[in-house]
């Protein structure tokens, strides 16, 4: 006979359906003050940031497609739309064609930077500053606690 499911108490519900407001409801704010402020989506930001965050601003697509927890048909497509801003140009990987990497360039590079100072108020507004510095150290505890197993099972890094 099958084991009875083992049901979540009071406190861990409440704190579960806190982490669900946090995970649902924050890419949607960040999504809306990027969108209001740079007419990229967080998801957009997030490629443009990570490639700028790269010493040669430069990384394959899959790996790209892999760091943004993206599908390559998905990162494909704002390929096009970045190559057409001219922010990213796309080149077969000298050391195996069978890839393709993705470039920043000088644009792409402005870009990010004239993003980032209202994101990075939008982060510091919604996750930082309602919490204490102690507070904030638990967090990153106890997230990267979290993210471990979850980054494993996605096989993630």
């Amino acid at each position: 006979m099958a084991a009875a499911p083992r049901w979540l108490d009071d406190e861990q519900q409440q704190v579960w359906q806190d982490l669900l407001t946090v995970v649902i409801g924050l890419p949607a704010l960040l999504d809306r003050q990027l969108e209001r402020d740079a007419g990229i989506s967080n998801f957009e930001y997030s490629v443009l940031a990570r490639l700028s965050m790269t010493e040669a601003l430069t990384m394959r697509l899959s790996d790209l497609a892999a760091q943004c927890n993206s599908t390559q048909p998905r990162l494909s497509k704002v390929m096009v739309r970045f190559e057409q801003q001219g922010w990213v140009a796309r080149s077969p990987d000298p050391a195996n064609g069978r890839y393709t990497l993705a470039t920043l360039t000088d644009a792409g590079r402005q870009k990010v930077v004239d993003s980032a100072p209202e994101h990075v108020d939008q982060v510091r507004r919604l996750v930082f500053e309602p919490l204490s510095s102690a507070q904030q150290r638990q967090l990153g505890a106890a997230l990267a606690r979290i993210a471990a197993p979850v980054r494993e099972q996605l096989g993630d890094r």
